[in-house]
């Protein structure tokens, strides 16, 4: 089971939308079921938000977090994601330590707090002119994919903490004994805080909205605050969850490099691939378009991202003009915020040209023209694809132009195979399709019939009767004039195609016994019906000619008869 982030039993059919989308392909598609690899994947997130299905499982630490926020021995501290101002709609964070207090946190406080920091020590490696690019390590995700896939970029990483990680050390300062727990819309943020063993837990925005739902706390309509002109520094860290919030942050730019801001995973594969290609430039990166108010995890009600980007602007354009004193770019020298990012590998077979050229030719691909590189399967490439099936990450079958073009040849080879004719209209009574038998057994010449009025070339009444009864019709012994031939005809209602299947059977032959069949019969009665006569005609003669014959000799044996009688008589 994924440590992180799994996805629930769905019905994934030929869809590859999270493979397709997951820019460093970590994930394994297996009897059609998507699943996360661990060691591949960098927890951006984009699987889960582009699941039709909306098969995503996120594990969560909520269970966890309640029985540290009941226990009363427990201080329970959070640290709070700034993008809580668009995720939760609320306009201050007094309000939203609120309602954490409702839920027995102890206390709770801005991660920007901890981002400053961070980009006090961007300006401060810039300022050094040491790096040919530097590139933000505040997002764990991104962070992750240079680690695992852009060795080349390492050098370029800023070798800083993340604004969590840099929280966490100045909360553990203060509150050594106390379970501190960072609030925000981020999935790669659990990984990153178990690995650092600074925090005791993750709750996304989403786990937040469930315990706020179950203790019916509703942040927004904790009453506002209005403050007076404070003394104290402006944090413009709270920027860091919109796009360009990093550069923001600086106030001034340090001279010398051009900033640019990268959102969106597949954007920060693109860069990070031509990375040797540039050179004086800060990359602020960000795997979540438009940064982290579209985490993975964020809850955005209304207005989507361009509403959550306002409403973080007036967040802390209010804070600029409620605090008096300009953010300070002093560094903290109370607290190391230096990190090292070391490479990473994955443990994936390298396989030969002959092994790629094998799996290729098993999905009909023998010729570099034959590779459509058509990106169905979730690999930009067919030797992509194929670098995938050597390594278990996916069927050699999740490949949509073979399938399909197995399909339709199996398909075409059965339906002109059959010996019976087989035709398939349309609801417009269109011919999508036939077979030779079929056109023979009709006596259709034309080659090329398809999508052709169908009553062109024979009669279609009994396809409208089926049609009509919406229900599989059987027709007996149906007359073909054009052949001087019979048929039984079976025609199915395909609803959700919207066509007509029909199978004719030829029994032309079977007609034509029965008919000689009854011939032979009527012939046999005649034949026996003369004989019949005959014979009675011959017993009736013989019949008279024995009656005659029999009364005379009746008459003989009385005569006899009464002569003997006589003579006994006399002789008496």
């Amino acid at each position: 089971m994924a440590e992180y982030l799994e996805f629930k039993q769905a019905k994934c059919k030929n869809c590859y939308k999270c493979l397709r989308e997951c820019p460093v392909k970590a994930i394994d598609v297996k009897d059609l079921q998507a699943k996360i690899i661990d060691d591949r994947c960098i927890l951006c997130g984009k699987c889960t938000i582009v699941c039709p299905q909306n098969a995503k499982f996120v594990h969560s630490d909520v269970d966890l977090i309640w029985q540290m926020l009941e226990d009363p021995g427990n201080r329970v501290i959070a640290s709070v994601a700034p993008s809580f101002v668009s995720s939760f709609d609320v306009d201050d964070f007094q309000s939203f330590k609120i309602a954490l207090g409702k839920l027995s946190f102890a206390d709770a406080e801005e991660t920007a707090v901890g981002a400053k920091e961070v980009s006090k020590e961007y300006k401060r490696l810039l300022e050094s002119g040491e790096y040919k690019n530097l590139i933000t390590s505040a997002c764990p995700a991104a962070c992750r994919m240079i680690q695992l896939y852009y060795p080349s970029a390492l050098k370029y990483l800023a070798p800083v903490d993340s604004p969590m990680i840099a929280h966490a050390k100045m909360l553990r300062a203060r509150y050594p004994d106390a379970k501190i727990i960072f609030i925000g819309p981020c999935i790669a943020k659990k990984r990153e805080a178990k690995e650092s063993g600074l925090l005791d837990g993750v709750l996304t925005f989403e786990d937040l909205k469930q315990m706020f739902d179950q203790r019916g706390i509703v942040p927004n309509e904790i009453s506002h605050f209005a403050f007076d002109q404070e003394v104290g520094e402006a944090n413009l860290a709270k920027h860091y969850p919109t796009r360009r919030g990093i550069i923001k942050s600086f106030g001034t730019l340090p001279a010398g490099y051009e900033y640019i801001a990268i959102d969106g995973a597949q954007k920060c594969v693109e860069t990070l691939a031509n990375i040797e290609y540039l050179s004086g430039t800060f990359l602020e990166l960000s795997c979540c378009v438009e940064a982290c108010i579209n985490g993975p995890c964020s809850l955005v009600p209304y207005g989507g991202s361009i509403r959550a980007m306002s409403k973080i602007h007036n967040y802390v354009d209010k804070e600029n003009l409620r605090l008096a004193t300009p953010a300070s770019d002093e560094q903290n020298t109370e607290f190391d915020f230096s990190r090292s990012y070391p490479r990473m590998r994955v443990k994936n077979k390298v396989p030969t040209e002959q092994q790629i050229k094998e799996i290729l030719a098993r999905t009909g691909k023998f010729r570099p023209e034959d590779e459509l590189n058509c990106g169905a399967c979730g690999y930009s490439t067919c030797r992509e694809k194929a670098w995938a099936v050597i390594n278990g990450y996916v069927d050699i079958e999740v490949c949509l132009p073979y399938m399909r073009e197995r399909a339709e040849s199996m398909s075409y080879e059965v339906i002109q195979s059959s010996q019976n004719g087989i035709v398939v209209l349309d609801f417009d009574m269109n011919i999508l399709e036939i077979n030779t038998a079929a056109k023979t057994l009709l006596g259709i010449e034309d080659s090329n019939v398809k999508m052709k009025p169908a009553a062109d070339y024979f009669d279609t009444v009994n396809f409208i009767i089926a049609m009509s009864k919406n229900e599989k019709c059987e027709f007996q012994k149906v007359y073909i004039p054009q052949t001087k031939s019979y048929i039984n005809q079976t025609i199915s209602l395909i609803e959700d195609k919207r066509v007509l299947f029909a199978v004719m059977t030829d029994i032309t032959s079977q007609v034509n016994y029965n008919d000689r069949l009854i011939k032979v019969k009527q012939d046999t009665l005649s034949v026996t019906d003369n004989v019949i006569k005959k014979q009675m005609r011959v017993a009736q003669e013989i019949a008279s000619l024995l009656g005659e014959t029999t009364a005379e000799t009746k008459v003989a044996l009385l005569k006899l008869k009464t002569m003997l009688q006589e003579e006994e008589r006399q002789e008496i």
